[in-house]
């Protein structure tokens, strides 16, 4: 089943154990490079390393990105439902699609989401941590309100935001995918995606919606050349990659760009 589009290389740039100038030249020279979406991710701690090392948060940093890039797609890898009201995420998303504009008129950000599941976040930032499923049902109630703001902002969007949605959860996850996502992110092994590509075939039909049409993005972490094949075969479009700091490392990024190339031809 492969993709007739292009495949896309996305890089997560985690917004821990590094300063933000580091940051912001980390995602200058990614989209210098070649790279095609930079993300960063939703958390108030570092997810490893020092539990309480240098970090940032999401939202700020990406209208930053939005000013600084003119080129790349970009967003959180993805944003937490829990830490914010439904309406001003809409809101916030419409702003930075606008910030991103530039001189094309046409923004370039995504807004990836997902349910939550970083205890300490929750805790220590005063948020009800609840049940997984509590969790999964707010993100369910809450991406219609999403969209529902969106068609009442005055300006609307540049364009129709691409929701991502990462989670691999079979029975509410996937289902929310069909409903409402452009983009589809997991942590696949190429076994692992294609059960559950047939999982959320099965919840496109329940919903009345044809899955085919939703991008599918897989994390590279640990995966070779053959394994990518592989993923590209039964689908996978958009592959990301997870840098952290101090450092910041491109070169796995580059050699990842190189296949990309050599796939698309």
């Amino acid at each position: 089943m492969t993709t007739d589009r292009p495949v896309r290389i996305g890089v997560q740039v985690a917004p821990q154990h590094a300063l933000y100038p580091k940051i912001r030249e980390t995602v200058g020279a990614l989209e210098d490079i070649g790279v095609d979406v930079i993300f960063n991710w939703d958390h108030f701690y570092p997810l490893n390393g020092d539990p309480d090392g240098l970090h940032f948060e999401s939202w700020t940093m990406l209208a930053a990105i939005a000013e600084q890039t003119s080129r790349v797609e970009f967003g959180a890898l993805v944003n937490c439902n829990s830490y914010r009201n439904a309406d001003l995420q809409a809101d916030m998303a419409r702003t930075i699609d606008h910030i991103s504009a530039g001189s094309t008129g046409v923004g370039r950000f995504i807004f990836g989401t997902g349910s939550g599941w970083f205890e300490k976040d929750y805790d220590n930032y005063g948020y009800e941590f609840g049940t997984v499923g509590g969790r999964l049902d707010a993100l369910a109630e809450n991406l219609p309100r999403i969209e529902a703001r969106w068609g009442v902002l005055n300006p609307p969007p540049t364009r129709h935001i691409p929701v991502l949605i990462g989670g691999g959860g079979e029975k509410k996850t996937l289902r929310i995918v069909a409903q409402h996502a452009d983009i589809w992110h997991s942590f696949s092994d190429p076994e692992t995606l294609k059960r559950k590509l047939g999982i959320l075939a099965e919840h496109g039909k329940a919903v009345g919606r044809d899955t085919s049409e939703i991008e599918i993005s897989t994390e590279l972490r640990g995966s070779t050349e053959a394994d990518a094949a592989q993923l590209h075969e039964l689908g996978t479009s958009l592959f990301t990659v997870g840098l952290s700091g101090p450092d910041y490392d491109l070169e796995p990024v580059k050699k990842w760009i190189a296949w990309r190339d050599s796939v698309n031809g």
